[in-house]
């Protein structure tokens, strides 16, 4: 049977752009995986949190904390949102419950400290203390990777478990070889390709833009069958 090219060798002609351009700006790494630590780290700064974990979405990175968070709450959320909000909630084991709400740019999964800002993205955006806020890089927001999430916290903890999760429960800092998994993880993690078109899109945006997206854009998600009950 005939093989192409070795694994992991894509020909240059085949592979993605993102990373030679990041190179080309003056972006320095050793292994691939660095790129997203790079991204990660430009997003705390550039928000104002201490610590930033990238997914692969952002309905990927609310799914995640409700884990974290392991709570038994009932969940409120504006009725006006995306569909992914309450089906994610659900899937993580969640009550969830609609209400009126009208929000811009950003809303809380009440009584939580999560905040759902898919639709905002500017400096110093990040809404403190120990919340964990939820950003999404979807083809029509202010930072349109394509496809792509990110939470930030202050906590530490928080931040340790949440970067392994997402990487099916692996310390990257460790070979395959040499870790030692001890939880279920997720398999939810930002390719290093992604993050270098963040990198990239992200120092060409000004640090201040309008947000993106409020209740107006969505429909009465209780209007949906799957919904009505």
């Amino acid at each position: 049977m005939n093989t192409p090219w070795p694994l992991g060798e894509i020909p240059n002609h085949l592979q993605r752009p993102e990373l030679k351009q990041l190179r080309e700006l003056g972006y320095v790494w050793k292994y691939p995986h660095e790129v997203v630590d790079i991204f990660e780290k430009k997003m705390a700064t550039f928000t104002g949190s201490k610590y930033a974990i990238a997914t692969d979405c952002n309905t990927h990175g609310i799914f995640l904390v409700l884990k974290y968070l392991n709570s038994s709450t009932k969940i409120s959320i504006p009725k006006f949102t995306y569909m992914s909000v309450p089906m994610t909630i659900h899937h993580a084991g969640y009550e969830f419950e609609f209400d009126n709400r009208e929000w811009e740019g950003i809303y809380q999964l009440q009584p939580l400290n999560i905040w759902d800002s898919a639709g905002r993205y500017h400096r110093g955006m990040f809404v403190g203390d120990d919340n964990f806020q939820i950003l999404s890089f979807q083809a029509k927001k202010r930072l349109p990777i394509g496809r792509g999430g990110m939470i930030l916290t202050n906590n530490e903890d928080a931040y340790k478990w949440l970067k392994k999760m997402c990487y099916d429960g692996r310390d990257l800092n460790k070979t395959q070889q040499e870790d030692d998994i001890t939880e279920m993880g997720y398999h939810m993690y930002m390719t290093p390709e992604d993050a270098a078109r963040g990198i990239i899109i992200m120092d060409s945006l000004p640090e201040y833009t309008d947000d993106s997206y409020s209740w107006k854009n969505y429909k009465d998600l209780t209007t949906n069958t799957i919904f009505k009950n």
